[in-house]
């Protein structure tokens, strides 16, 4: 296309957080609205959600140089391939092997998504089993979509951190 120029790394930084609260927002009411008990794992794709959107804040607010953009994007791009871990996990759950828990042998993060959802349980409050996948959309589980997602943001994030100059 003759003048479309790809965005630069301060628009596609902004864009994920932005993306990445709405995500948090629309799973709570699609919680809400379809009565859909949220998972640990689940749980824990938000933290993560969230953390994307504040680390975008925190580098639009902060980050001057070139370089600082670039290395916050790379930075943003380990943290959506974290949540891309989490929900590539939650996706092995529910296609595979019953009886296997959601702690996967770590029982500690469950202690933290525990406490997180006697603060805010709107947010937080895990009471659905990781291995159902319950409501699905296309075919895919919200699992499925949140791995999708993560791996899109981590890409987009990536080509912050090596595309042109901000």
């Amino acid at each position: 296309m003759a003048g479309w120029r790809a965005p630069g790394p301060r628009r596609l930084i902004a864009a994920t957080g932005l993306l990445a609260l709405a995500l948090v927002g629309g799973g709570v009411v699609l919680a809400q609205t379809l009565n859909l008990a949220a998972c640990p794992l689940c749980v824990l794709q938000r933290m993560v959600y969230l953390l994307l959107a504040l680390e975008s804040a925190v580098i639009l607010l902060l980050a001057r140089s070139s370089g600082a953009l670039r290395a916050s994007s790379a930075a943003m791009a380990a943290t959506a391939l974290t949540g891309a871990g989490i929900a590539a996990y939650q996706v092995w759950l529910q296609r595979f092997p019953k009886g296997i828990g959601c702690t996967a042998g770590q029982p500690w993060w469950e202690e933290v998504v525990t406490w997180a959802g006697q603060q805010l349980p709107l947010l937080f409050e895990a009471t659905g089993s990781c291995s159902e996948a319950g409501w699905k959309l296309l075919g895919l589980s919200i699992a499925d979509w949140s791995l999708l997602i993560f791996l899109a943001l981590a890409a987009a994030m990536m080509f912050a951190a090596i595309g042109r100059r901000a």
